[in-house]
C-alpha cells in the first residue's frame, strides 16, 4: 500500500501521543536523505525515523538506532543549530496531504522565543524534509530542488514554503455530496481509479475498498452506476472518512501465505477472504514490521536467484532428457514384433520362394494370421537372424532406458523438491544448506566452508498443535532427513504431501495416541509445506516413524514406505501456533 493521506493522518494521531509537548534530545542523519530524531514526550524517550528516499520515503517511531557519520552533514548541523533542543508545540497535516508538519518552539541566541517548521512530505520520488522559518520561508532541505530539476516548485533557502498543487484534487474532509457527485461519477473512469484520482491522499487500495464496502466492482465504469449506487458509494465513502476523522484506527499487516501484501491503519474488508490480518498496536510498529518484512523477503529472494536460476536450468534439461528417453522407449515396444516375426520364419521359412517380399504364416501365439516382411536380397535365414537382431538390440536398449528413466525420474524429483525449499527458505543460512546440497551432487562448485558449521544454524520449523503436541518442518532436504532418521522415534508420526516435493513433518507423540484434531493439524502443515499448497486440498500420507525407510544409495530425504494411512487436508496453517523456538 502506498504511504497514503490516512496512513499519514493515522501517524499523526500517534505522533502527538508520543512526542507532543515534549523536547528534542539529539538531532541525526544517517544516511544523506534519512534524519533520526530523539525526543522526550509524554511516554519518555522515543526515536522518530524521516527517511526522504526517492524508493521507500518512510515516517514513523522506532526503537532501532543507526550509526551516524562522524562528521555531520551540513543539514543536520543546522538542524542542531536553531531547534536542537526545541520544544514540540504542534504536529499537523493539510488535509488528507502526505505531508506531516512539526511546530516546534526554541530561543535564539539572544533568548527570545522562536518559531519554526519542520515539514516531511511523503511524495514518493519527490520526497523531501524541509526546515522554514515562522514565515514559511525555507531554511534548508535535505534535497535541494532547482528550476532545472522542477518547473512547479523550487526547494532552496530563500524560497517561500508551499505545497505543489499538481493535480485538480479535492480534499476528503471538505468535500460536498454535490461536488462528489458532479466530480467523480462524471470521469470515464473505472470506479475505483475515479475515487483515488479525483481525492487528495487516497490511495488505489482504498479506491477500491471503498468500492469494495459498497458491495460493487472497482473495475465497473462510473458511467454504469444507478443512482441509489452512486449514492451509496458516497455514504459508503463518508462513513470511511468519518472514521478517519474520529481516529479509528487498527493497523494491521495483510499476509498471503507467509508472504506481507499490504498494510492498512484501517481494516481492509477486500482482503477478509484467503488472506491473513496480524493486528498491531501502533502505525509505527506496523509501517516498522512490513517493511522490515518485506525487505527479508525481497533480500532472500535475490541471494537465491542464482540457486533458482540453477535448479531450474537442470529441471528444465532433465525434463527434455525424460522426455526423449519415453519416447525412445515406446519404439522398443516393437521388440516382441521382431521377434515373432523371426520365428516365424524359423517355423515356416523353409519353402519360402526366391526373391519373396512377404510370406502369411500362423502366429502360434494368438492363433490368428500375420504377415511378415522380407528382405528379397536376403535369405530365409538372414532375414530372420536380421529380426533377432533387432529384437535383442531393442531389448538392451530398454534394459538400459529403465535404468535411464528411473535415475532422471530421480533427479527431476530431487530437484524439485530443492525447489519446493528454495520456495520455503526464510533465513541465509536456509539457503546455505541448499547451496551445500546442489554443490554435493555435482550442481554448483563446492565452497570451502564446512557443512556441519552451515547446518547447525539453520533449524526446522517447530509447531504446538492445539492439543499441545510439537510438530516439525523441514525446510530443506538435510532437515528431512535430520528429523525423519535422526530425531524423530519409532512411535513418532511422519507426514508428506503424496506424489510430490514437499517437507518432512513430525509430531513428536511421546509414546501416547495422537487426537484427531492433531492427525488434521499436522496434515495442513505438509500439505503448506509442499507443491500443492496453493491447492484447495492436498492427499497426505502419514504413518508411524519406524515404518518409513531410505533406500541404499538414496539422494538426502528420499524415503520408502510401504503401507500408510491418506487423509485429505487444506493447506491453511494460519491457525497453527507457531513455537517460540
Amino acid at each position: 500500500m502506498a504511504f497514503d493521506g490516512i496512513t499519514v493522518a493515522s501517524l499523526v494521531l500517534e505522533l502527538k501521543d508520543y512526542l507532543l509537548g515534549g523536547r528534542i534530545q539529539k538531532i541525526a542523519q544517517p544516511e544523506a536523505d534519512e534524519l533520526l530524531i530523539t525526543a522526550k514526550g509524554p511516554k519518555g524517550n522515543c526515536r522518530l525515523l524521516l527517511s526522504a528516499s526517492a524508493s521507500l520515503p518512510l515516517l514513523y517511531i522506532t526503537e532501532k538506532n543507526k550509526t551516524s557519520p562522524l562528521t555531520a552533514p551540513n543539514f543536520c548541523m543546522l538542524l542542531r543549530k536553531h531547534i536542537g533542543s526545541a520544544r514540540i508545540a504542534d504536529i499537523t497535516q493539510p488535509g488528507l496531504e502526505r505531508v506531516v508538519c512539526f511546530e516546534l518552539e526554541h530561543r535564539n541566541e539572544l533568548g527570545d522565543p522562536c518559531r519554526k517548521y519542520l515539514r516531511m512530505e511523503l511524495m514518493g520520488k519527490h520526497s523531501n524534509i524541509i526546515f522554514c522559518d515562522e514565515n514559511d520561508k525555507i531554511l534548508d532541505s535535505i534535497k535541494h530542488v532547482s528550476s532545472h530539476m522542477s518547473s512547479v516548485r523550487e526547494v532552496l533557502p530563500g524560497r517561500n514554503y508551499f505545497i505543489p498543487q499538481t493535480q485538480e484534487k479535492y480534499d476528503p474532509l471538505t468535500i460536498t455530496q454535490e461536488q462528489f457527485f458532479q466530480t467523480i461519477f462524471k470521469k470515464p473512469l473505472p470506479l475505483a481509479k475515479a475515487l483515488y484520482t479525483t481525492l487528495t491522499g487516497l490511495s488505489p487500495v482504498i479506491g477500491e475498498e471503498i468500492s469494495y464496502r459498497a458491495s460493487l466492482d472497482g473495475s465497473l465504469p462510473t458511467e454504469a452506476l444507478t443512482e441509489a449506487e452512486r449514492l451509496h458509494v458516497y455514504h459508503t465513502f463518508r462513513r470511511l472518512i468519518e472514521q478517519v476523522q474520529a481516529g479509528d484506527f487498527a493497523p494491521a499487516i495483510i499476509y498471503r501465505e507467509d508472504e506481507p501484501v499490504e498494510y492498512a491503519p484501517l481494516r481492509l474488508w477486500q482482503y477478509e477472504q484467503g488472506h491473513q490480518a496480524e493486528p498491531f498496536p501502533s502505525v509505527s510498529a506496523m509501517l516498522e514490521g512490513y517493511y522490515a518484512k518485506k525487505d527479508a523477503i525481497t533480500r532472500i529472494r535475490q541471494k537465491s536467484a542464482d540457486l533458482r536460476r540453477i535448479v531450474q536450468t537442470a529441471l528444465e534439461r532433465n525434463r527434455k532428457k525424460y522426455a526423449l528417453q519415453k519416447k525412445q522407449m515406446k519404439y522398443t515396444d516393437k521388440k516382441e514384433k521382431y521377434k515373432i516375426y523371426g520365428e516365424m520364419i524359423h517355423a515356416y521359412g523353409y519353402g519360402l520362394e526366391e526373391g519373396c517380399k512377404f510370406f502369411t504364416a500362423l502366429n502360434y501365439y494368438t492363433n490368428e494370421e500375420i504377415a511378415v516382411p522380407l528382405d528379397p536380397t536376403l535369405t530365409p535365414q538372414e532375414n530372420a537372424k536380421r529380426y533377432f537382431d533387432k529384437y535383442n538390440k531393442m531389448k538392451r536398449t530398454q534394459e538400459a532406458l529403465t535404468l535411464q528413466i528411473a535415475e532422471t525420474e530421480n533427479e527431476i524429483s530431487h530437484l524439485e523438491s530443492v525447489a519446493a525449499a528454495l520456495d520455503i527458505a526464510l533465513t541465509e543460512s536456509d539457503l546455505s544448506q541448499i547451496r551445500e546440497e546442489l554443490a554435493e551432487y555435482g550442481y554448483m562448485k563446492k565452497h570451502t566452508a564446512g557443512r556441519k558449521k552451515v547446518l547447525a544454524k539453520s533449524k526446522p520449523l517447530h509447531y504446538i498443535s492445539s492439543d499441545g503436541y510439537h510438530m516439525y518442518v523441514g525446510k530443506n532436504n538435510y532437515q528431512n532427513e535430520e528429523l525423519t532418521f535422526r530425531f524423530a522415534t519409532g512411535n513418532d508420526w511422519w507426514f508428506h504431501a503424496k506424489g510430490m516435493a514437499g517437507s518432512h513433518v513430525i509430531v513428536k507423540s511421546e509414546n501416547e495416541e495422537l487426537p484427531d484434531r492433531t492427525f488434521e493439524e499436522a496434515g495442513r502443515l505438509a500439505g503448506y509445506y509442499s507443491k500443492g499448497r496453493t491447492a484447495p486440498k492436498v492427499e497426505i500420507d502419514y504413518i508411524q516413524k519406524k515404518h518409513v525407510k531410505k533406500p541404499n544409495g538414496a539422494r538426502h530425504g528420499f524415503v520408502v514406505y510401504y503401507t500408510n494411512y491418506s487423509l485429505m487436508a487444506a493447506p491453511d496453517i494460519s491457525s497453527i501456533q507457531e513455537a517460540d523456538s
